[in-house]
């Protein structure tokens, strides 16, 4: 049996209990050695076989869970932050149904949810925005073109940017293109819960600069919205006096 693990955005302590619970009985983890924090290792048993990924092709991760497999053993696939998310899983899930071996998955906190918890903010604002995109710049991995940049900006939206660090100036360029004023709120968060995150608040404009004045390259999360300054936006009617809910009445005044 196969186990795709998120291993959550950086901190241990923020593995699920149910991820956490998996590592502790993998005879087997194959962990994504350039981002997971190897600290999370620590709920492995003794005598687990450990493998970073990081060094193995796509091949080569499916031969160790294979012959895994062969032996009776479970193995855990540790993932970085929520799998389901640029994590590259559905083509071993789709080799691993050709080889006839279960698989399950277990969910983690994806890096947008850990910058958002450094900088305490709401991704839907009412009257702000209700709707939030998770996308990416183009690089290795190809993005279709009705994905693209400018297109998600005109939505004027809560947006998580991944993997684009080192396209920053192309990103801002493109953001505007699509929309966003130059002032638009922006954050860089780097590392997302781990020890040594950084979290900065700027404008779409100068997130390059940002970059640059504190030497981040990489390993950082782009927001963008005007929920990062969470100004102008309206109360949630949830729960005002006048509003019913199946739980609670409105009251008179």
């Amino acid at each position: 049996m196969v186990y795709f693990v998120g291993a959550g955005t950086g901190a241990v302590d923020l593995i699920t209990v149910r991820g956490a619970r998996m590592l502790g009985q993998a005879d087997v983890i194959i962990y994504a050695g350039s981002l997971v924090n190897p600290e999370l290792l620590q709920y492995a048993k003794k005598g687990c076989e450990v493998y970073n990924s990081a060094k193995l092709t796509l091949e080569e991760v499916l031969e160790v869970m294979q012959k895994a497999e062969a032996e009776g053993k479970i193995t855990v696939r540790l993932h970085t932050g929520e799998p389901s998310i640029y994590g590259a899983v559905r083509e071993q899930m789709d080799e691993l149904d050709k080889l006839g071996i279960s698989y399950e998955s277990c969910p983690g906190v994806s890096a947008c949810f850990g910058a958002a918890a450094a900088l305490n903010i709401e991704y839907t604002l009412p009257e702000i925005s209700q709707s939030f995109i998770i996308t990416r710049m183009e690089g290795k991995t190809k993005v279709p073109d009705k994905e693209s940049i400018e297109g998600f900006a005109a939505h004027q939206v809560s947006m998580a940017i991944y993997l684009s660090t080192g396209m920053l100036k192309e990103l801002s360029a493109r953001l505007v293109a699509g929309g966003y004023r130059r002032e638009t709120p922006a954050a860089l968060v780097y590392k997302a819960t781990w020890p040594e995150e950084e979290a900065y608040i700027c404008t779409v404009e100068t997130l390059y600069d940002t970059a640059e004045e504190h030497g981040i390259t990489k390993t950082a999360l782009v927001l963008v919205g005007e929920v990062i300054t969470h100004q102008n936006y309206k109360k949630s009617r949830l729960y005002a006096a006048d509003f019913s809910t199946e739980f609670r009445q409105e009251k008179e005044e």
